[in-house]
């Protein structure tokens, strides 16, 4: 989402550390250049004035322009004012309350409201070993309360049985008795949605808070209508209450500029991020991770979380184990860690969280890196015989006009994955002398030449 945005900035931040001095004016001057850049992504205009000012303000009064490395220090402060716009902290679900925790889900038609609620009960039976009851209020959406229902069997979470002709209130009554009566940890209540904002919409909101009393009032918000979705939080909370905000859509190709101005314009925290459709597709809001992504810096820490969370350790104990004790790296493992890297959301996933992805994407795009990349890589792997996984050596040309055959590609791209190949062996060869410790640091494949095409 904020591709245009980060490489606006890293290419006026660039020109700064390039500097060796720098005065007043050159600051002046990059700061113009930001809030043109923040005006294009949509950020809204009061929150760029103030964003410009502060970081102008600290930069020049901070004795910054005299030190040793201007340049990295104006970053710094764009970074840390960063941070305080989209929030500073994370701020999580209050759910320590005596169970069953309330959590309203609001927004309108179209925002991903009703898959956020999944995602939402998946992400806490999953990270917090919650007891979570889904309860769809919708009954304006032809089938909503179905699709709520099948979402729930698909992340095995309970909903609530469908009874015809009740009503929001009624329904909201009945998922908080019966998430007394079977002790369920947190009842989410999916609220009806309209098109646009109108009396009914906010009424009915109201008349189920009133009723529920909810701990967390969620507004689902689409990231990518834009300050349509900044004046949607805005309305919802003055009419209803909101504790919180989800953002998403936040992977789409959108200037982004609802994120940074949904902050300080609402003053109430966004505490997730909807980044995909799969039901675990939803990130905990961490503002100073955000700000970094923003700023071409990567998410490291995200990306090693997310690797500790899809990694099977004991497969990967096990390859390890393997390649301890003099074990050959064979295609059968390769496959492995293709399996892991779309685990982790596959290659678009990884890349934005590496730190200076944004200079070289061009060139990752040129080169035709990407998922379908891998999972070709992965057909071909699997048009070969176990025979031939474990022994390159036999990959002959009559063999590999086989393979290529059974995988739907060229030989030419048969030949490319053993090029590939056979320098990871040569690099997991280098590794076996480091121990099992540097096996673990390299598990993650490195992905070089794509298909041409």
């Amino acid at each position: 989402m904020f591709d245009g945005l980060s490489s606006k900035l890293t290419g006026i931040f660039d020109r700064l550390k390039g500097r060796g001095s720098l005065n007043e004016a050159d600051v002046t001057e990059a700061m113009r250049e930001v809030r043109v850049a923040l005006l294009e992504a949509d950020v809204a205009l009061s929150v760029v004035k103030d964003f410009t000012a502060k970081v102008k303000d600290r930069a020049v009064g901070q004795d910054v322009l005299r030190s040793v490395t201007p340049g990295q220090m104006v970053v710094k402060i764009v970074h840390d004012a960063l941070v305080e716009l989209l929030g500073a902290v994370a701020e999580p679900l209050n759910l320590n309350v005596a169970p069953p925790a309330v959590v309203m889900m609001l927004g309108l038609q179209g925002s991903g409201k009703t898959t956020t609620a999944a995602k939402l009960a998946k992400f806490l039976t999953e990270k917090n070993g919650k007891k979570v009851l889904l309860a769809s209020l919708d009954v304006q959406r032809p089938a909503a309360q179905e699709q709520l229902a099948v979402l729930g069997q698909q992340i095995g979470v309970a909903s609530l049985p469908i009874v015809a002709g009740q009503q929001p209130v009624e329904i909201a009554r009945r998922a908080l008795d019966v998430a007394r009566r079977e002790v369920f940890d947190v009842v989410i209540l999916d609220t009806a949605g309209r098109l646009a904002i109108d009396e009914e919409l906010m009424a009915e909101a109201a008349a189920v808070r009133d009723v529920a009393a909810p701990h967390e009032s969620l507004l689902v918000v689409d990231a990518m209508t834009g300050q349509d979705a900044v004046n949607t939080a805005t309305h919802f909370e003055e009419k209803v209450g909101i504790t919180g905000i989800v953002l998403t859509r936040i992977d789409g190709d959108a200037r982004g500029g609802a994120a940074l101005s949904m902050r300080a314009v609402t003053g109430k925290p966004i505490k997730f991020l909807g980044v995909g459709e799969k039901t675990d597709a939803l990130e905990v809001y961490h503002p100073d991770r955000l700000a970094g992504r923003i700023l071409g810096m990567g998410d490291v820490v995200s990306l090693v979380e997310k690797a500790a969370a899809t990694m099977d350790m004991d497969e990967a104990e096990a390859m390890a184990a393997k390649m301890m004790s003099g074990g050959s790296f064979d295609f059968n493992d390769l496959a492995k860690q293709m399996q892991q890297m779309r685990r982790m959301g596959g290659m678009g996933g990884m890349l934005n969280l590496l730190p200076g992805i944004g200079k070289i994407k061009e060139q990752i795009k040129n080169a035709n890196i990407d998922d379908k990349v891998i999972k070709r890589q992965e057909a071909i792997i699997q048009s070969m015989t176990q025979v031939e996984r474990k022994n390159v050596d036999l990959l002959q040309a009559s063999r590999k006009r086989r393979i290529a055959a059974g995988a739907g590609v060229d030989v030419a791209d048969v030949n490319r994955l053993i090029k590939q190949f056979l320098e990871m062996q040569k690099v997991m060869k280098q590794v076996q002398k480091l121990g099992k410790s540097g096996f673990m640091r390299s598990m993650m494949p490195r992905f070089g030449g794509g298909f041409k095409g």
